[in-house]
Formats: structure tokens, C-alpha cells, sequence
């Protein structure tokens, strides 16, 4: 047995402890959602403006029950600046799923999934891109089906200026319910251009994720589903910015399934990205994985989620400044939350693929995490649960790891 009556014991006691305290993490919910001020945000990720302030995206709640765009601070205070379907039937937008950007003109831009003055059977309006510009004045273009129908994913800046994006249904492809999708660009002006029908037996169907801009030029993404074979459950992709694309790699289950989450590129040249489904055979409901994947299409699975240390991962990874990737799985953890399968989890994983589960959500401080992490500029993780906290809406959270600041981005 140890002798901790001596002073060299007691140093080793204090370092032990030191670290111990430079290690912990701290998760403070800093908002609930009430409905009025918005309700369950879905596949978004916050967004720091130069202000120092965090965007984001409702999916429901609001006057109207059909979304809201709001500004928070790091502390926590947050302020609705617009509330979806202003003008009926909803022409202005209804439901957006994903996150904000900010353009070269510092407004914000942003998709609804439904919503417009498009005439999409199934649904209420194809969905629009939006611009809110700082006095709240939103100006929107719909979608019409044939350019595309639900949008679900947040626009990127090219670095020729322009905004590219994906939809998942509309196009000229209908075997899909609702069409299979496509990728498109639209100027700041607003002129958008297809540049690409997605086609469900042949390059994949139903991109839900954004795309990147990768650093050779060409813009890199997913499909949730489809393939060039019967066993197909989603694509990675390459498209030129003339849009010529390429699928660099089919998922089979065995590797992954329905990958829902945008890439992310590494300090290595490498992607790295999330599958929602597949990884472990025996998993009945969705496990998931994270692979990492050369620009030439040879993919690694990094990890196997088996729902204890998470499951279903629908956000993107987020490469932090100490060289890890951080992320969310929208189910797992720790069961004793209030649902079947847990209540979803953050972690951290290294690009070899050590994996670390940093929180596992209870339900009082959240619930189903389906976006992914920012990390701001005080060194803080940001994000989103979908459902769960005091109102049982959604939450925003902070995650105090110590590390340190970051250059505004």
C-alpha cells in the first residue's frame, strides 16, 4: 500500500489531479427551446458570426409553427430573428433542416425544405434559398421540382463567389418518390443553374449532406442511398464545378449505410465522414460508423458505433484545433435516458481512429443531437439537441474541453 505521508506522494497526488482538471469537460445547456422562440432545430450546425454570436435554424416553433432563424450568444441569450411562413401559403419558407452561412456580403443564407411558391404534389412547396439580411429583410427563390425539391442541407461559398448546394428529391430522375435529387448553383444574384440529376441505380439518390469544397477545387459530398448495385445504401462523390461527377465509393451496409453528415477534409488531404446505419451486422437499429476516405475513393472505417458508445450519427464531423474530429450521434450512450436506445452523444476521435465519448445526453440536458458541433473562437464546442430539456423541444449547449482559442473563421 502507498505512503501518501511524505512529500514526493503528495506532488504525485496534485499532478494526478492537475490533469485530471485540465481533462474534464463541462456540458451547460444554455438554452431551451419553448416553442415560441423555436422548436426541435434538426440537421444544423451553429455558425459564428464576426459579431461573435452563434446562428441557427428551427425546424418548427415560431409564430407560426414553421420554423425560425435566431442569433445566440456564447452565454446564452438568444434572440428570434425571423419567424417562417410570414406570407401565406408560406411562400417565404416552412421547415428548415439545415444551417446558415454567411455570403461575401456578411447576410445569412440559408435553405427551408418545404415551403415557395413551387408546385410539388407531396409536399407544401419545393423549398426555397433564402437570404436574411441584417434588418431582418428576407428575400427568397423557390424551387419548382424539375431544379430540385427539399432542400435539406446548408449552402457553400465556391471560391468562384457563387453558392452550391444540394436537394434531396426534385430533378429529372422520378424513380424516386419525389425525384432523386440534385446538386446545384446559384449566383448571388440569384440565376441557379442544375448541375446534376442524381439517378438512383446509377450514381446514388437523395443527398441530404452539403457539400465541401475540397483543396484541389472540386466539391466533394453523399448520397443517402442508391448505387450502382442492388446491395447500395448511399455514395461519396467528386464533382468538378462544371459538374462532372464521379463516385468514388458505394457503401454495402457491412461498411456503412446512409451517410447524412457533409465530409470534412483533414490536415492529411484526406475526407472524413459519417455513415447513419451499417458497421455491425447484428445492430437492429442504426449504429453507424466514421470512415475516413482518399480524394481517389479508398475508404477506411475509422469506427463501429454499437450504441453504447453512441449510434446514428447524422451530423458532420468537425476537425478542432488539437487535430481530432468531433461529433455527434443522434442516439446511444447512456440508456438510462428515457428512450429505447439512449439519448445520443458527443465525441472525439482521432484521425486513427481512437474514439472517445465525451457526454452522453439524459433527456434534462437534451436529447437526440442530429446536428453537429462548432467550435467558436473561445475554444468552446456549440451545438444542437433535436428534442429533450425543460420544455422537451431541443437545447443549445456549450462543451468546455480547455482548449484553446481559435482564429475566427
Amino acid at each position: 500500500m502507498k505512503n501518501y505521508h511524505n512529500k514526493a506522494s503528495y506532488v504525485i497526488v496534485f499532478v494526478c489531479f492537475l490533469a485530471t482538471a485540465l481533462n474534464a469537460q463541462t456540458l451547460t445547456t444554455l438554452f431551451d427551446f419553448d416553442g415560441t422562440h423555436g422548436a426541435e432545430p434538426y440537421l444544423m450546425s451553429l455558425v459564428q458570426g464576426a459579431d461573435g454570436n452563434l446562428y441557427g435554424t428551427t425546424e418548427f416553433g415560431g409564430t407560426h409553427n414553421a420554423g425560425t432563424v435566431f442569433k445566440i450568444t456564447t452565454a446564452g441569450a438568444l434572440t428570434t430573428l425571423y419567424h417562417f411562413c410570414a406570407k401565406t401559403p408560406c411562400t417565404d419558407g416552412l421547415q428548415p433542416e439545415a444551417g446558415l452561412i454567411f455570403g461575401p456580403d456578411k447576410a445569412l443564407y440559408g435553405t427551408t425544405e418545404q415551403g415557395g411558391n413551387g408546385d410539388c404534389v407531396l409536399y407544401s412547396g419545393c423549398g426555397t434559398i433564402f437570404r436574411l439580411s441584417s434588418n431582418g429583410k428576407l428575400l427568397s427563390r423557390s424551387f419548382h421540382g424539375s431544379d430540385g425539391d427539399l432542400p435539406a442541407a446548408a449552402l457553400v461559398v465556391g471560391s468562384d463567389g457563387n453558392f452550391y448546394g444540394t436537394t434531396v428529391g426534385g430533378g429529372t430522375d422520378l424513380t424516386c418518390a419525389s425525384g432523386c435529387g440534385t446538386i446545384f448553383r446559384i449566383s448571388p444574384t440569384g440565376s441557379l443553374t442544375t448541375l446534376h440529376n442524381f439517378s438512383y441505380p446509377t450514381d446514388g439518390a437523395e443527398p441530404f449532406a452539403a457539400l465541401i469544397e475540397g483543396s484541389d477545387g472540386n466539391f466533394y459530398g453523399t448520397t443517402s442511398g442508391g448505387g450502382p448495385n442492388s446491395f447500395a445504401e448511399g455514395t461519396v462523390f467528386k464533382m468538378t464545378p462544371s459538374g462532372t461527377l464521379t463516385t468514388l465509393y458505394v457503401f454495402d451496409s457491412a461498411h456503412g449505410g446512409d451517410p447524412f453528415g457533409s465530409l470534412v477534409q483533414g490536415s492529411d488531404g484526406n475526407l472524413y465522414g459519417t455513415t447513419y446505419a451499417g458497421g455491425i451486422h447484428d445492430c437492429f437499429n442504426p449504429c453507424g460508423t466514421v470512415f475516413q476516405i482518399t480524394p481517389q475513393g479508398s475508404l477506411t472505417i475509422l469506427h463501429k458505433f454499437v450504441l453504447t458508445d453512441g449510434g446514428g450519427p447524422s451530423g458532420a464531423l468537425i476537425l478542432a484545433s488539437d487535430g481530432n474530429f468531433y461529433g455527434t450521434t443522434s442516439i446511444g450512450g447512456d440508456v438510462s435516458c428515457n428512450a429505447p436506445y439512449g439519448c445520443g452523444t458527443i465525441f472525439r476521435i482521432s484521425p486513427s481512429g481512437s474514439l472517445v465519448t465525451l457526454h452522453s445526453f439524459g433527456g434534462t440536458d437534451g436529447a437526440y443531437p442530429t446536428g453537429g458541433l462548432i467550435q467558436a473562437t473561445d475554444g468552446n464546442f456549440y451545438g444542437t439537441t433535436f428534442q429533450g430539456g425543460a420544455n422537451g423541444k431541443g437545447t443549445v449547449f456549450k462543451l468546455s474541453l480547455g482548449l484553446r482559442r481559435v482564429r475566427a473563421r
